[in-house]
């Protein structure tokens, strides 16, 4: 089963995120769950940077990915890393409703 556990703020705000195991709803190469999280997961990290500038402490090893943004993110550009991380969110969830067995998503206030 995936993991993802996503760390908010008190005031809700999505400080960051992390992804752990594997779907094992195929076999490696073939599992769609498993692709999902990962495109999904990977391309915020990437948007983040690409749209925003702000460059997401990230490590990815076989099966784990963590993402954490800096400290102090640029109150200018702020409001659109939130909307990419809770974009993130909803995008999990779509595949959660469907392969639930597969994914569970936690929402943690750190």
């Amino acid at each position: 089963m995936i993991t993802v556990q996503v760390r908010r703020r008190e005031n809700g705000s999505i400080h960051s995120f992390q992804v752990t195991g594997h779907a094992g709803y195929a076999d490696p190469g073939e599992d769609i769950v498993c692709a999902g999280v990962s495109s999904v997961t990977v391309g915020t990290v990437n948007s983040v940077e690409a749209l925003t500038g702000t460059v997401m402490e990230a490590r990815m090893e076989g099966g784990f990915l963590s993402a954490n943004l800096p400290q102090a993110v640029d109150e200018s550009i702020s409001d659109q890393v939130q909307l990419l991380l809770e974009s993130m969110v909803v995008m999990l969830q779509g595949i959660a409703d469907s392969y639930g067995k597969y994914i569970q998503i936690q929402e943690l206030t750190t």
